[in-house]
């Protein structure tokens, strides 16, 4: 089960990036699968991912932020 969570998380992560020009949900989006990520990567052991991906959300989420400006 935490192998296809990771598999979600991941997958999510790479067709909202690529969508991310068509609206700033895509972005927000993106945030959300990061954290998905990010809580893969602590439950997995990968803490330095988890840490990395973490990063992202808050990066992604202010962009979003920025975006519905």
């Amino acid at each position: 089960m935490l192998t296809l969570f990771g598999l979600f998380a991941v997958s999510a992560m790479l067709v909202t990036y690529a969508l991310e020009s068509r609206s700033p949900w895509f972005i927000f989006a993106f945030a959300v699968s990061c954290m998905l990520g990010s809580i893969y990567g602590f439950l997995q052991g990968a803490w330095p991912f988890g840490i990395v991906e973490a990063i992202w959300s808050v990066v992604a989420l202010r962009h979003w932020y920025r975006a519905r400006r």
